[in-house]
């Protein structure tokens, strides 16, 4: 899938291998923690492709969804950040690339809704 036309779906893919890598090293004791940031970083690329599939005027909710599912992404790398799971460089590296995701998603919902 290297040709990966969807810009957003291929975003969505690098972040959650470049998080996998960051996970290697994750304390057994925070697995509640790691597991939800894994679970909700597959929902993400789920609801993703799950909109793109779907008729305009039925994309919304699922945008808004994942909207909603990136805030918590950046509250569990926060939380790793706090705990000293994730390094400062870490951190920003996967903000920045959650960031930029955000960006990307929020211009899609932008330019659907303009249409109406």
């Amino acid at each position: 899938m290297n040709n990966e036309r969807f810009i957003l779906g291929k975003n969505v893919k690098e972040f959650v291998d470049m998080l996998d890598e960051f996970l290697l090293c994750y304390p057994k004791k925070y697995f509640e923690l790691r597991n939800s940031l894994v679970m909700d970083s597959f929902n993400l690329l789920r609801l993703i492709y799950k909109a793109n599939y779907q008729k305009i005027e039925n994309r919304y909710p699922l945008q808004l969804e994942a909207i909603a599912t990136i805030n918590l992404i950046d509250f569990y790398i926060e939380l790793s950040y706090k705990r000293k799971i994730f390094s400062e460089k870490q951190t920003l590296r996967l903000s920045k690339k959650l960031g930029n995701i955000n960006n990307m998603l929020y211009k899609w919902v932008e330019n659907e809704r303009s249409k109406d």
